[in-house]
């Protein structure tokens, strides 16, 4: 944090194979000091009169109540887990997959693809043809295969390219080759369907 000079820095743990509801929100001293806490409870307070209140110092005073402290071991062990693997070789793979998922998809009459970054992430946005991508999403279901599908809170984004939805399929390190040809078979399965 210290080399990114930032003033805050907030992280999700589902976004790192650990569990929702957990993350973490660094801030630096300064920030801190002067923002009100958000929330009320056990930790969180230095002292309390009819006359005034006071809170605890740094940490504690945006510590309200029991933390998540199971989520928190979780989101733990997920960072050991990345750190085993390492961020360079999950990228590599991710990358695979997301290669040759795009060529896959690519090779399907129709397909439109959205976001085609060099350095991306390892999800495809994209729609076959017309098939709306609800109907896709819910016959890709159908077969076995999880996929986002509507506007992906990015409405303005969708009213940009001129559709209502897109289907996102995601990629991780626990994902296969061998998966990623079963989501290509189901979505060549589903288009010849139309």
């Amino acid at each position: 944090m210290q080399d990114l000079d930032c003033d805050f820095y907030a992280l999700s743990s589902h976004k790192m194979y650990g569990p929702t509801g957990v993350g973490v929100l660094y801030g630096k001293r300064q920030w801190l000091e002067q923002l009100p806490p958000y929330q009320g409870g056990g930790e969180m307070i230095g002292h309390v009169s009819f006359d005034k209140t006071t809170f605890a110092e740094l940490p504690f005073k945006f510590e309200a109540g029991t933390p998540d402290y199971v989520g928190i071991a979780a989101l733990a062990q997920a960072i050991d887990y990345i750190d085993e693997l390492g961020l360079d070789n999950i990228a590599a793979h991710e990358h695979e997959l997301l290669q040759a998922m795009t060529r896959g998809l690519l090779e399907i009459d129709g397909t439109r693809i959205y976001g085609t970054a060099p350095d991306k992430g390892a999800v495809v946005s994209f729609l076959v043809r017309d098939i709306n991508s609800y109907d896709m999403g819910l016959l890709l279901d159908k077969l076995g295969i999880a996929v986002r599908t509507g506007h992906h809170c990015a409405q303005p984004l969708m009213d940009r390219y001129g559709v209502t939805g897109m289907v996102r399929a995601s990629l991780a390190v626990y994902n296969t080759l061998d998966e990623v040809q079963a989501f290509l078979a189901a979505v060549r399965r589903v288009a010849d369907m139309f």
